[in-house]
């Protein structure tokens, strides 16, 4: 009687064992990847969001890229004139193209620190409604898990294809 209270064990283990596979994959989950790079190349949306930007920050680039090459002729103007203006010419100009340059480069920064915030928020708009379709994808096609990161995903996992098809007003 104590070898089949010994051997009991190991015999529900081994059922165990055997039954196991069988019930992980009846729960496998269902994953996928979506791509937010191409996604943010590829949707109409985020071609759109560009193009504004573009059109809304091109006038001030402009007058940034004049306003640089007036600097640099008039830089280069001073390194011809130079040799002729006296001393007191020569550092008023010096100071002159300096604070030039300072206002030039302050400008910049300006510039950049706008157009970054901006970016920023037609990006977040086009990300706050791509991640609506992917929960919406994976709620109608029963996925379990929607990665946007991942060292390696096999291409069959990518569902990048039809966010964008859905997000360009397809479905």
């Amino acid at each position: 009687m104590s070898f089949i209270f010994r051997r009991l064990p190991v015999a529900l283990m081994a059922g165990a064992l055997l039954i196991a596979p069988a019930a992980w994959a009846q729960d496998t989950a269902r994953i996928g990847f979506v791509n937010t790079d191409r996604l943010l190349r590829e949707a109409a949306p985020a071609k759109t969001a560009q193009a504004k930007l573009e059109q809304e920050f091109s006038k001030r680039e402009k007058e940034i890229d004049d306003a640089g090459q007036a600097l640099k002729n008039a830089s280069d103007r001073f390194e011809r004139e130079s040799l002729t203006m006296t001393d007191s010419q020569r550092q008023a100009k010096q100071r002159q193209l300096i604070d030039q340059d300072r206002e030039l480069q302050r400008k910049r920064r300006e510039f950049q620190d706008d157009l970054n915030a901006r970016k920023q928020e037609e990006l977040q708009q086009v990300l706050d409604r791509a991640n609506r379709i992917v929960r919406q994808v994976a709620e109608a096609e029963k996925y379990d898990a929607i990665f946007q990161e991942a060292v390696y995903i096999n291409p069959r996992l990518d569902i990048t294809d039809k966010v964008i098809k859905a997000l360009n007003g397809g479905k």
